[in-house]
């Protein structure tokens, strides 16, 4: 039907979410015994996004950026067909969260699931997406990454309180024949990192009871120094074997948006790849680790800059392990789109 042109997804719209109240560094120096010095200087964090209102939840997030999302691309809640929502913080155990969102949208031909791979998820999510458009199967796919991580974070832990926010974004997948789209992705697992980055309690495993509320095993259970270098191996490779599989270098690669867990982390990846910093996306200074957020969020924030057919590359590392990269060629001028 279309030659010998091949069909990619490209990215035809994003939009992100982030709630209004803001959680400073100096106001976790109320909370915990920690400094705004000593927070900037370890994560360059100066603040996150929290979502406070009671009642509410990560549908909610992800509700305002796919109708902010619909209304930019001009598209009728309709013809979405499918919905793709990563996140580690659904609303509930189940039905998937990415459901309650297609009803909250009024999306009424589509369905939706869920895919848990923490910060990883918004690459496992968009790849997969972008499969299911390649083969003709669907035309109109939103992929959702996001993260109420407030609802699982111990606020008298310093480790890890301090890290992250609640905020999400959206991108809506099209077919096109034009050379720009999802090009590429390396996508890892290694399930033995698990007992580095986790959440003891509340799965089958460990079912919630009153010994693990009181325990404190419903929040986030991180050693750092190992993740951190994990996280940076991890990126590092998988961008390589991107690069090499589709013979480029870094030279070729206009942005790079690395999922925002530490900006030591991101730094040190930059430095490793030769990558020029103002290459670089960087907002954790506002917004924290939103987890499965920080890259759409990115992307969001960065948009009236982008230009169609620069070479971007994600690249993330999450619990568990699960890491990646994916390279895609952007499909519009950032700048012609209103925000």
């Amino acid at each position: 039907m279309n030659g010998d042109k091949k069909i990619r997804a490209a990215i035809t719209g994003i939009q992100g979410y982030v709630p209004e109240t803001v959680l400073s560094n100096i106001d976790l120096e109320r909370m915990v015994e920690t400094t705004d010095e000593w927070i900037t200087t370890r994560t360059g964090i100066k603040e996150r996004r929290i979502l406070k209102e009671p009642g509410k939840a990560l549908s909610d997030m992800c509700t305002e950026a796919v109708n902010g999302l619909l209304r930019k691309t001009n598209t009728a809640a309709d013809d979405i067909e499918l919905l793709i929502c990563a996140t580690v913080t659904p609303d509930m155990v189940f039905p998937d969260t990415a459901n309650i969102i297609l009803d909250k949208v009024g999306a009424k031909n589509a369905y939706g699931y869920d895919i848990r791979a923490a910060c990883s998820g918004f690459l496992y999510a968009l790849y997969t997406a972008s499969k299911l458009v390649e083969s003709g199967a669907y035309k109109k796919v939103i992929v959702v990454g996001g993260d109420m991580m407030s609802s699982i974070i111990d606020y008298t832990d310093r480790a890890t309180c301090v890290i992250f926010g609640d905020g999400c974004g959206a991108v809506l997948l099209e077919p096109t024949t034009d050379e720009t789209g999802i090009v590429d992705a390396v996508l890892k697992a290694d399930g033995a990192g698990r007992v580095h980055l986790h959440m003891k309690a509340g799965g089958s495993l460990k079912p919630a009871s009153i010994e693990t509320v009181m325990a404190k095993e419903h929040y986030v259970y991180q050693e750092g120094q190992a993740v951190f270098k994990f996280a940076v191996k991890g990126m590092v490779s998988a961008i390589e074997e991107v690069l090499a599989r589709n013979n480029m270098t870094t030279d070729d690669i206009n942005w790079l948006v690395p999922h925002q867990a530490n900006k030591r982390i991101i730094s040190s990846v930059g430095d490793f790849l030769n990558i020029p910093s103002q290459k670089v996306m960087v907002n954790i200074e506002k917004y924290g680790n939103t987890t499965s957020g920080t890259i759409p969020l990115c992307l969001w924030e960065w948009e009236n800059q982008l230009k169609k057919g620069d070479n971007i590359m994600l690249t993330a590392f999450g619990g568990g392990f699960t890491w990646g990269a994916l390279l895609l060629k952007w499909s519009y001028d950032g700048s012609a789109q209103n925000r």
